[in-house]
């Protein structure tokens, strides 16, 4: 938005997004239902895996300035 700072832009952006990925977690919940769905233990370690591997992600892209240099080791 015009004259917008970057603060603001930061929470109207950011409550928009977050409430969009707690929606959408909430939707994986609804997959728990037994008398619609079946899984296995294998499939949910899948399922959390990559939540958990985002999660980082994010996390860490907020507390790293600038670009990640690159490393072999």
């Amino acid at each position: 938005m015009k004259g917008e700072s970057k603060r603001q832009r930061f929470i109207r952006v950011a409550e928009k997004r977050v409430q969009n990925a707690v929606d959408s977690i909430r939707k994986i919940s609804q997959c728990s239902n037994r008398r619609m769905y079946e899984w296995d233990e294998k499939q949910l370690k899948t399922i959390w895996d990559a939540l958990e591997s985002e999660l980082k992600k994010c996390k860490d892209s907020f507390r790293t300035e600038g670009e990640q240099t690159f490393r072999l080791s």
